[in-house]
């Protein structure tokens, strides 16, 4: 995937590593490209999990990542921070996601060619696999190597907004109430549907032979 290029504009201040992300983007919007790519480095891995979980197939993930810096080059001079920079960019995200949603569900609908639901994604290998590693583990490094394919088929059964807000917590650790704003619900159903999430994955897990439970912040622990 090509990089989202900046004009290599540069302003005053003071971008060190504690710098916010609302103080980044302020930057950027100013001109200074360097924030920009900061901004890239820290969110590109969490973006593309959440990405990637939501449309299950690699290649258009790596397109919506594209279109979602391109949204955030594009509407950077509109940015206000007014809430948190997450929140803006995982919106930005969803949208775009829902989207392509959209246009693969009418291409398929259209192509007498188009494959069955679900054939589109690689099954020679777990969705996990293919996730980029960053390092520190956005799981907490609560999964070992055999329980990580495991609970990526897992979540792949449960309902899409369960599926969605629990991705958007426990991978890349976005707040209930950031959550709320960016699907547009209530903080309540955000919580709600998390805990279905649980309950489902617990099931779901127990049915392919994990022992021990899922922790109420999401993490599977092992006996």
């Amino acid at each position: 995937m090509g990089r989202v290029r900046v004009a290599p504009r540069r302003v005053g201040g003071v971008l060190g590593p504690e710098t916010s992300d609302e103080r980044l983007m302020l930057a950027f919007q100013a001109g200074d490209a360097r924030a920009f790519e900061a901004l890239v480095r820290k969110h590109r891995t969490p973006v593309f999990n959440f990405i990637l979980r939501f449309t299950g197939h690699r290649a258009r993930a790596e397109d919506v990542l594209q279109e979602t810096w391109l949204k955030v080059v594009r509407s950077a001079g509109d940015y206000t921070p007014k809430a948190k920079f997450t929140t803006w960019l995982y919106t930005i995200a969803r949208n775009l996601c829902v989207d392509s949603a959209r246009k693969e569900s009418y291409r398929q609908a259209s192509s007498l060619e188009a494959p069955a639901p679900g054939a589109e994604r690689d099954e020679s290998r777990p969705l996990g696999e293919g996730l980029p590693d960053a390092g520190a583990s956005p799981e907490r490094g609560a999964y070992n190597a055999r329980l990580r394919p495991l609970l990526e088929r897992a979540l792949a059964t449960l309902p899409d907004e369960q599926r969605e807000v629990f991705t958007l917590r426990e991978y890349s650790g976005i707040p209930f109430k950031d959550i709320a704003e960016v699907t547009g619900v209530s903080e309540n159903t955000v919580k709600s549907r998390m805990r279905y999430a649980l309950d489902g994955l617990r099931r779901r897990l127990a049915e392919m032979g994990v022992d021990g439970d899922l922790a109420e912040d999401g993490r599977t622990v092992v006996g």
